[in-house]
């Protein structure tokens, strides 16, 4: 056995594919037009079934780069890991986030779960300097704005 044999490892490749030119971002200013975004990538057929957590990727000037599915979870609840999430933002490049998630009940008060979730992707952010801008929950019949109301400081 050679000393390779020994120590083999696994390649860890970042790779981020870009499909739409910087110029033709859509940049993100308000809750309405993040809510726009996120409605616009739900399948509706399963907004009202399952609980899914998907980010936008915003670049510094708050054009959106991206979105990406976190998580699909169960009829009350889905799992979501900020390491995925971070580890999402970082290979693109991101400088901020916006959270998003729905609830199949279609009530937009935040649980006491989500207010928490929101809380450690905020702190977690800070110390990445990527900007948590917002976190939105989606429903058919409109959203709730973490940052509209007032609910992102620390």
């Amino acid at each position: 056995m050679t000393q390779i044999d020994l120590f083999k490892i696994s390649e860890v490749e970042l790779v981020y594919r870009q499909r739409v030119r910087a110029s033709e971002r859509p940049k993100v200013t308000s809750s309405t037009e993040a809510y726009r975004l996120f409605r616009q990538n739900w399948d509706d057929c399963t907004i009202n079934l399952l609980e899914e957590f998907k980010i936008l990727l915003l670049d510094r000037s708050n054009k959106c780069m991206g979105l990406s599915n976190i998580s699909k979870g169960g009829m009350s609840a889905t799992v979501v890991d900020p390491k995925i999430v971070f580890t999402t933002a970082l290979k693109a490049k991101a400088c901020g986030l916006i959270l998003g998630h729905n609830h199949p009940s279609e009530n937009c008060v935040p649980s006491d779960l989500d207010v928490r979730l929101t809380d450690k992707m905020v702190r977690a952010g800070k110390l990445l300097d990527i900007s948590v801008l917002d976190h939105i929950i989606v429903t058919n019949e409109g959203y709730y704005s973490f940052a509209d109301e007032g609910r992102l400081t620390l």
